[in-house]
């Protein structure tokens, strides 16, 4: 099912969107702009659906052929561009698909819709194009422009359309949705809604991954012992990762929250509040040996090794100055 009801938090962009639809007050541009994962994609096949549904409601009905079209791919006013390099968006994509079919009638439907994805990919040249339909589209063309990156697009462009923001959901939110939807335990639903921050596709993601699970318990294990390690094992211990598809942001992310659960431990003495509850007994272990201002250094280190590997300084060099940094003030 896709309804707007199926969106978890975004009130904002539910709201804004379904009044548009109520009144008839559909602009012919919108930018949905958040991270990867974030839903974007989600909320623009809703909105299509629900602009094209034979019912006219302000939910898309499901039932009506406009929208079982819709939901198997096949509605032909709803149109997904699609680009033949990998790392761009080509001014001839936009000429072929846009700029070249926009003045074609709708076929069956009210509107005539164009979603691009990853339009921050857009080249100038696509985006000067697009521009060009932006300023005389015709009353039934709607286009839905996807980024996670709105300052990549031109002023131009920002101008002629309206801005839509996807804002981080609760981790309350992520966790219900988790434990109800995808009968995900709690335990479980707490690490992938802390780890996910804010961001419900990325939950979803880490909860059915087996990899989170297992990068989880390498990197735990390497927290507990790190102590006991001589930096070439701490780095072969690193480098096992390599072996996973979980990015290393991923994995610095997984420290982080532990050494986040350390500091709350060792303030409020109270497990409850624990990412990883599981571990308390190691967590309550690190908190009584290290002081506050250590803890501290360590997220700092943390974030800089994000920094760092951001920068593509080198990969070892990066992590074995954050172990360094561990093993002393751990």
């Amino acid at each position: 099912m896709a309804e707007f009801k199926d969106i978890i938090g975004q009130e904002q962009i539910k709201s804004h969107l379904k009044n548009a639809i109520a009144t008839g007050k559909v602009s012919h541009a919108y930018i949905i702009n958040g991270e990867r994962f974030s839903g974007k994609e989600f909320v623009a096949r809703v909105f299509a659906m629900a602009l094209q549904c034979e019912k006219g409601g302000e939910e898309p009905c499901q039932q009506c052929h406009s929208c079982k079209q819709a939901l198997s791919g096949n509605q032909p006013d709803i149109i997904y561009l699609t680009h033949e390099k990998p790392g761009s968006i080509g001014v001839d994509d936009i000429r072929a698909q846009i700029n070249g079919d926009v003045a074609i009638k709708p076929y069956s439907s009210p509107y005539k819709i164009y979603i691009i994805s990853e339009a921050e990919k857009m080249t100038v040249q696509a985006q000067n194009a697009l521009l060009k339909t932006l300023e005389e589209p015709p009353a039934y063309a709607v286009i839905l422009l996807l980024t996670t990156n709105v300052n990549s697009l031109l002023q131009t462009i920002l101008s002629r359309c309206v801005i839509l923001h996807m804002k981080p959901v609760s981790d309350e939110l992520i966790k219900k949705f988790l434990m109800e939807q995808m009968q995900v335990p709690d335990y479980k639903a707490d690490v992938c809604a802390a780890f996910a921050r804010g961001n419900v596709g990325k939950a979803k993601h880490l909860a059915s991954s087996e990899d989170f699970e297992k990068v989880k318990e390498e990197a735990i294990s390497l927290l507990k012992y790190v102590h006991d390690m001589d930096v070439t094992e701490m780095i072969a211990a690193i480098k096992k990762i390599a072996e996973y598809k979980l990015d290393v942001e991923d994995y610095l992310d997984i420290l982080a929250i532990w050494y986040r659960d350390v500091l709350l431990f060792k303030a409020t003495r109270d497990a409850n509040h624990l990412v990883f509850r599981e571990e308390t007994q190691n967590i309550r272990k690190i908190a009584g040996r290290t002081s506050y201002e250590g803890i501290e250094t360590i997220i700092q280190s943390l974030s800089r090794a994000k920094s760092r590997l951001e920068a593509n300084v080198n990969f070892d060099l990066a992590m074995e100055l954050l172990l360094l940094d561990i093993k002393e003030y751990g």
